[in-house]
C-alpha cells in the first residue's frame, strides 16, 4: 500500500457515521393572522412591508421610490432588471447595484422572516451587496413559525438558506445604531401572489 492509498484509507475510516437528524417539535400556533404577525415583526426590524394597488406593476413603484435610473437586478421574472443576472456573473460584479429584487419561497409570520435559498438568490452574494432589497412574497406562502420552516422540503433541500428579516444593521461601535453598514440599507418586501 503506497503512503496515498494509506493517508485515503485513514481519511475513510475517519468518517463520522451517519445518524438520522433529530426531530424538531412541533408546537402550538402563536394564533392570530399570520400576514398582520408578519408585518409587525418585519416593522421591528426596520423593513418595510407594502401591498401595491391593483393592477400595479413593481417594476412602476420601484422607479417611483428609488428613482428612473437605478440599476436593477432581478432574480425575478415580475420585474424587469436592468442588469443581467445569471448564474454566470462573478458575485462582486453586484457591488454598485441600486436595487435587488427576488421573490422569497415562503415567509415566517413569528419573525417577518423570508425565506431566500441559491435558488431564488440566482447569485448569493445579490442579498448583500445591492444598496436596497424588493423581496416579492406570495401572501398566502406565509408559515407560523421557525419550526414549521424546518418541516419544509424546500428547506431541507436547499444547498444555502438564509432567513432574511430586515436590512442589516450594527450597534457595536459606541452603542451607535447604524443601518445598511454591513449589507442593504432598506428591505421591503412587497406582497405580490405568485
Amino acid at each position: 500500500m503506497t503512503s496515498r492509498e494509506a493517508m485515503l484509507a485513514t481519511i475513510r475510516a475517519a468518517q463520522p457515521v451517519a445518524r438520522p437528524l433529530p426531530e424538531v417539535p412541533r408546537f402550538a400556533s402563536i394564533g392570530g393572522d399570520l400576514r398582520e404577525r408578519f408585518v409587525k415583526a418585519l416593522a421591528l426590524m426596520n423593513g418595510d412591508c407594502i401591498e401595491l394597488e391593483s393592477g400595479a406593476h413593481v417594476d412602476a413603484w420601484i422607479r417611483e421610490r428609488f428613482g428612473a435610473d437605478v440599476s436593477i437586478a432581478s432574480a425575478t421574472p415580475e420585474v424587469q432588471g436592468t442588469r443581467a443576472l445569471d448564474a454566470t456573473i462573478e458575485p462582486a460584479s453586484l457591488h454598485d447595484v441600486d436595487i435587488g429584487v427576488v421573490r422569497a419561497r415562503f415567509g415566517v409570520a413569528h419573525t417577518g422572516s423570508v425565506f431566500l435559498s441559491e435558488r431564488e438568490y440566482v447569485v448569493n452574494a445579490l442579498g448583500y451587496l445591492v444598496q436596497n432589497l424588493v423581496i416579492l412574497l406570495d401572501p398566502a406562502q406565509l408559515v407560523d413559525d421557525l419550526p414549521d420552516v424546518y418541516a419544509r422540503d424546500d428547506f431541507l433541500s436547499a444547498r444555502y438558506a438564509v432567513l432574511v428579516t430586515g436590512p442589516s444593521a450594527t450597534a457595536d461601535i459606541e452603542g451607535v445604531l447604524v443601518r445598511g453598514a454591513q449589507g442593504v440599507r432598506s428591505l421591503t418586501v412587497v406582497w405580490l401572489k405568485g
